[in-house]
């Protein structure tokens, strides 16, 4: 892994910066929510399969690409830095590569709710990663917050019968530390560059990669409108729009309070399930998405201090 360069000290964020980052958050982990059952919707299950998993995964990078190239074209940015092209790469392959593909492949062999109580460990594995990488320091109330989140969501994956081990959960383990790793490394850039470019120039490096894949991994059989909407969704808004609000929010309010919002996201992810997919709504999500709210409150509440110097 390669060395990355060190960043300048940022000031800590004020109390209106806090709030206007947990209300961009939410707005991000409400858009990524979605990104499940369209996911599943895309690939299609075992039995019924829709469209590739790779081709997903290149497709949608592809895509949100091409977008955002136009986009950059239209401000006239500027290239990154080379001090910034490290923490980019890493962060490509976790949001470009590393989450999208994993995700794909698991949810052609599991269904939307088991993936999303799975992946309900992201925010553990975030603030865990982003306090080894940017060095932000927390009190100790602040990780109990985050290991009874997750304690929730996996004690919700035991009551909904999802806490047996399926060989698709290793896939989903894999997302979530890439996808941890791609949110903290492409947070370490917002501090430097407008929120919008950094997800933006993630894409756009990747795609002498993303646009060969798209077109080696296209479809060969015909694929359901509803999966090709699937498609277009995680290619707009899941891999491009939602960065936008979701590593401003990072800025503002801080990795290690923001990426407690991803608790909620299984829950979201469940609610939109049922119209989206025609699955069942069960007392128990709510009551478990209550109890995880009130994790994310208190966690919200605590303070948690500014970089360190190393």
């Amino acid at each position: 892994m390669p060395a990355l360069p060190a960043a300048p000290l940022p000031l800590a964020p004020s109390a209106d910066e806090r709030r206007r980052g947990l209300w961009l958050g939410l707005l991000a982990v409400t858009l990524f929510a979605a990104t499940l059952p369209f996911t599943r919707m895309a690939v299609g299950s075992s039995s019924h399969p829709q469209l590739p998993p790779e081709f997903v995964t290149a497709g949608r990078a592809a895509v949100a690409g091409l977008f955002s190239l136009a986009y950059l074209r239209l401000l006239r940015a500027p290239l990154p830095a080379r001090q910034h092209w490290p923490a980019l790469g890493l962060s490509a392959l976790g949001t470009v590569l590393g989450f999208p593909l994993f995700l794909a492949l698991a949810l052609r062999q599991v269904d939307a709710m088991h993936a999303a109580v799975v992946t309900g460990v992201l925010p553990l594995a975030t603030a865990a990663l982003a306090a080894r990488v940017l060095r932000q320091r927390a009190p100790p109330a602040f990780w109990l917050c985050a290991l009874a989140g997750c304690a929730l969501v996996l004690a919700f994956a035991a009551v909904q019968g999802s806490g047996r081990l399926h060989p698709a959960d290793g896939l989903l383990l894999l997302a979530v530390a890439t996808g941890a790793m791609g949110y903290v490394w492409g947070a370490q850039v917002s501090a430097s560059l407008p929120a919008p470019q950094v997800i933006c120039w993630v894409l756009v490096l990747s795609l002498p990669f993303t646009l060969p894949a798209t077109l080696w991994w296209w479809p060969a059989q015909a694929a359901s409108v509803a999966a090709w909407g699937g498609f277009a969704y995680v290619s707009l808004v899941s891999m491009w729009l939602g960065f936008f609000a979701w590593y401003r929010a990072l800025a503002l309010g801080g990795v290690l309070r923001v990426s407690q919002v991803q608790l909620l996201q299984p829950f979201i992810a469940l609610l939109l399930a049922v119209p989206l997919l025609g699955e069942p709504l069960q007392a128990v999500t709510l009551l478990f998405a209550l109890a995880v709210a009130a994790v994310v409150f208190v966690g919200r509440r605590l303070p948690t201090g500014p970089r360190e110097r190393p």
